[in-house]
């Protein structure tokens, strides 16, 4: 461990470490006051899976312990959340949800079910969904499989659910491969984890959703539909007087039938203009607005 958290140090990059609930809760006095060291910045707590008194006094042991080890937290295999990010800040995320994972073993991870999501779990607080699958597939072709993962939706809507769905610890899902060349690599580069200011822009629940927000200066849309294709407006009057430049991620027009098709295009905007799409079956746009130079 210390060479290897030495070597992502030489890269600027720092650590998280993933354990074993059954693990932290036997070792946890041991081990947190290691990792902080070692300069590790966090633990991934997984397969909780239950939400007993005991374990729900577990969750409250491993924050504060945490917090007093200048270490954040993702619960994974978690139950839902109540608040208790409010008393431990240094709790980042969890999972509580039906998240992209489950492409490996089923079919139930749909662009509906996706859009579901923005009216019900994440009304609770962040999720650890784990967003961007870029080996896209039609409902049709779509089988579960645990090597190279398929998912459902195209990739405009896998590149807007960075977007639409919130987690101050963002991660992406596929292996590094399935972005190489990629021009959505560019977004998910600029797209902060964390926001100064939320809008939902519109939306209708189980069909379609979209959501801006702002870090700084800069704004981030992100809109998915699900299994019904849709014609959207999107009304740039929550941004500040001034041009900008929109880098536009959208489904291309045959992404219907060949998902991981995609457009990207750049247009001078301001607050007085309304952007159109549309969005395929399962499709998405995702959109980083800067102010023009």
């Amino acid at each position: 461990m210390p060479e290897l958290l030495a070597y992502a140090k030489s890269k600027h990059v720092k650590v998280w470490l993933w354990a074993h609930w059954r693990d932290v809760d036997r070792q946890m006095n041991e081990a947190f006051p290691l990792y902080e060291r070692w300069g590790v910045v966090g633990v991934k707590v997984d397969f909780m899976n239950r939400d007993d008194q005991w374990m729900v006094d577990f969750y409250h042991r491993v924050a504060r312990l945490a917090a007093e080890h200048h270490l954040m937290v993702d619960f994974h295999g978690a139950y839902k959340p109540t608040g208790m990010r409010r008393t431990y800040p240094n709790v980042l995320t969890r999972e509580s949800v039906m998240g992209l994972e489950y492409n490996k073993w089923s079919a139930r991870i749909t662009p509906d079910h996706n859009v579901m999501l923005a009216f019900t779990r994440m009304l609770a607080g962040p999720m650890d969904y784990t967003p961007g699958g870029f080996r896209n597939a039609t409902p049709a072709e779509f089988v579960p499989r645990n090597r190279f993962p398929m998912v459902m939706g195209t990739r405009a809507h896998q590149t807007a659910l960075f977007v639409v769905f919130e987690s101050p610890f963002e991660m992406v899902a596929d292996d590094p491969e399935a972005y190489a060349g990629q021009k959505e690599l560019a977004f998910l580069r600029a797209v902060p984890a964390s926001w100064d200011e939320t809008r939902v822009l519109n939306g209708k629940v189980g069909d379609y959703i979209t959501i801006g927000r702002r870090s700084g200066k800069e704004w981030f849309v992100g809109s998915i539909t699900g299994s019904h294709a849709e014609d959207i407006d999107v009304p740039l009057e929550f941004l500040p007087p001034g041009d900008f430049i929109a880098e536009i991620y959208s489904d291309a027009p045959d992404s219907g039938d060949n998902p991981t098709h995609s457009v990207m295009r750049e247009e001078k905007v301001n607050r007085t203009m309304t952007l159109k799409a549309h969005l395929v079956s399962g499709g998405g746009e995702a959109i980083r607005i800067r102010p023009a130079k």
